[in-house]
């Protein structure tokens, strides 16, 4: 099955305009169902009939044998997703996940792993999120050297508001259609996209959008910008401009980068009528023009204010200078999400400090702080870094002074406790982001 699929990419990559219309017994394939069982991580949140990668395990090969053979005939349909909310990172928020049940994280996961092989090659290089292969700090350095090394004095910074609540169902099966001919899949994709959300114990209908959270989602969502944005920025936006432009997408979050701001300034009155024609709209508050590049910081001084700056992908991007005084793109943890993990680290600690073991809970904050150090360790932003273990160690040390009613460690006690159970990792440079590189991260 796998070798099958790799003809389904060859010839994607032969033919830009080839139309498949044969695809959906790979989708049934019983062993291609096997291999995304294995595949599946365990552990993940069941749907709403607490199916999980063990027990759907028992009987595997007859279940999988069933599954494969309701969806040869159609008479596959996917239930409901299970909505849950969890907090929005930098905000009060909360964000809406749709939880699908096992089975169908299986049949999701093997239409998503056919349709790839169509899509990848497909895919402009600028659209970074929820791609094989491809990272966030990809997206991040890319920015970076794109304004460090080209003509950029303008970013149109911007948002597509509740983007996955929104995606129009009949616009997104067009798209696909662009390069699937065959009618079992779009139905079997429609099935899922119609199937409806649980909440609370009811069940509505879903007239649009495609759940936050699901496996075939963020293709789905690549799919349907790479036709709103992605394509049209190419083709139409930048060969409209006199001077350089440049775009960059992660998800919904995007970036524009020009040379000059008359094209920046018709680019974001464009932009959001374009994504009105596909029942999209701009969120106002993160969207915005601001000057950024090499003449900022001067231009600034001269008026006696400040160079502005710009969040993308959890990174805060302002105009810094090297040791010899000249111009760099520098970059740094955006506050809102500084605070929010350390708030998000207190609460963690809430919950836990007299319910787990300290072992367990020395574990665990090991591993919460090597994560946010792996992200955030990139160039320049060491400082940061360092301000966000002393912040981590700071709440780590107040609360587990809590355990009791009487304290439990003076700052010495707490350092022997550290070594005890493995001392905390330490800031490095985990990610070299320096934005004169010429070439990619690989």
């Amino acid at each position: 099955m796998a070798t099958q699929l790799t003809r389904i990419r060859q010839k994607a990559e032969q033919d830009g305009n080839m139309v498949f219309t044969s695809l959906y017994h790979h989708v049934y394939d019983v062993d291609n169902l096997l291999g995304c069982y294995e595949d599946t991580p365990a552990g993940k949140a069941s749907g709403f009939d607490g199916e999980t990668k063990e027990s759907y395990g028992h009987n595997l090969r007859e279940r999988l044998a069933k599954l494969s053979g309701a969806l040869a005939q159609m008479s596959y349909v996917p239930p409901p997703t299970l909505r849950r909310y969890i907090p929005k990172a930098g905000s009060d928020k909360l964000r809406p996940l749709g939880i699908s049940c096992f089975e169908a994280k299986l049949v999701e996961r093997s239409l998503k792993q056919t349709l790839e092989q169509i899509y990848e090659p497909a895919f402009v290089d600028s659209s970074h999120g929820y791609r094989p292969q491809r990272r966030a700090h990809q997206a991040v350095d890319a920015v970076g050297r794109c304004i460090q090394q080209g003509k950029v004095n303008y970013v149109v910074e911007a948002d597509i508001k509740g983007f996955f609540d929104h995606v129009n169902h009949e616009w997104l099966l067009k798209f696909l259609r662009h390069r699937v001919g065959d009618e079992r899949v779009l139905r079997m994709i429609e099935r899922f996209l119609k199937a409806g959300i649980m909440e609370e114990g009811l069940v509505r209908a879903s007239e649009e959008g495609t759940p936050q959270g699901s496996v075939l989602s963020p293709l789905l969502s690549n799919v349907y910008l790479h036709y709103a944005l992605d394509l049209w920025f190419q083709v139409r936006v930048r060969k409209a401009c006199y001077g350089e432009a440049y775009y960059f997408r992660y998800a919904d979050d995007f970036l524009a980068c020009f040379q000059f701001k008359d094209e920046a300034e018709r680019f974001l009155k464009e932009v959001g009528e374009r994504l009105g024609q596909f029942h999209l709209e701009l969120e106002p508050s993160k969207t915005r023009l601001l000057a950024f590049g090499r003449f900022t910081a001067a231009n600034a001084a001269k008026e006696g204010g400040k160079p502005q700056t710009f969040d993308f992908l959890g990174f805060t991007f302002y105009c810094g200078a090297t040791r010899r005084g000249t111009f760099k793109v520098k970059r740094k943890t955006a506050a809102k999400k500084f605070r929010h993990k350390l708030k998000e680290a207190k609460e963690w600690l809430k919950k836990v400090r007299s319910r787990v073991r300290l072992p367990e809970i020395m574990a665990t904050a090991r591993r919460k702080l090597e994560g946010h150090l792996n992200y955030y360790g990139i160039t320049d932003n060491l400082p940061e870094c360092a301000s966000y273990r002393t912040g981590f160690i700071s709440i780590l040390f107040k609360w587990l002074n809590r355990r009791s009613q009487r304290k439990s460690y003076t700052w010495e006690q707490f350092n022997q406790m550290l070594k005890t159970y493995g001392k905390l990792p330490e800031v490095s440079r985990k990610v070299d982001l320096c934005p004169f590189r010429k070439a990619s991260l690989s």
